[in-house]
């Protein structure tokens, strides 16, 4: 999952961008309304999952950030991380566009499981910590891997791309939208990464279900 961090506060982002690491997100990191705006409004090239926004940014404030966006047709969960405890403060920015809310200091694995459900009520309007195909079952709350029951060591990556292709069984998942979901800006990115992990992927769940390449664009996830 790629999350966009727009959070001001230097020991803070730090915190959460490692935190987040440790759990297998790809994190890009912001500091100011203005740019995540011009971000998440200009440029094509980069999709997020979601969005952390704090709400006393420096340039513009992220409520500004959140209404414009939501102007602008911009639907990527936002999840409103703030040392504000109002409750009026909570509502406007649920009015404003907001999916969830949560204030500061918290709990990393809070964090994660809200993030969690806000992206798995964005992609299928219900939510769930488990995805299955054939014989693979992942539990996304453990970021654990099961294959014919037992469970299957599985790195940061790997985890990622295998759960991204699940979520989308049956459709074509092109290499670019594997690549955003797996490294952010400051990332160095070998020219054969993807294939490299879906390798690693394929020798794994050998027999439990089938990654297809679809040449010059991308991998299809079926079942055996």
């Amino acid at each position: 999952m790629r999350v966009l961090l727009v959070e001001d506060d230097q020991l803070l982002g730090d915190a959460i961008v490692s935190g987040l690491k440790t759990h297998m997100y790809s994190v890009d990191w912001l500091t100011d309304g203005e740019r995540a705006l011009s971000t998440l409004t200009n440029n094509q090239t980069d999709t997020f999952d979601v969005v952390i926004l704090d709400l006393g940014l420096p340039k513009k404030s992220g409520l500004d950030v959140l209404k414009s966006m939501r102007s602008k047709g911009i639907t990527v969960p936002v999840l409103i991380l703030t040392a504000r405890n109002n409750i009026q403060d909570k509502v406007t920015g649920l009015d404003q566009g907001a999916d969830d809310y949560l204030t500061k200091p918290f709990d990393l694995s809070e964090l994660c499981a809200r993030l969690r459900s806000i992206t798995r009520r964005g992609d299928s309007g219900h939510t769930t910590s488990k995805l299955v195909l054939g014989n693979v079952s992942i539990d996304q709350a453990a970021h654990k891997v099961f294959i014919n029951d037992k469970q299957v060591e599985f790195s940061r990556r790997e985890f990622t791309l295998l759960s991204k292709l699940i979520e989308q069984t049956g459709k074509v998942v092109t290499r670019e939208m594997l690549s955003q979901a797996l490294y952010g800006w400051g990332d160095d990115v070998d020219s054969n990464a993807i294939e490299v992990h879906i390798h690693h992927i394929r020798k794994k769940i050998a027999n439990a279900i089938s990654i297809k390449t679809i040449r010059g664009v991308g991998y299809i996830a079926e079942s055996e």
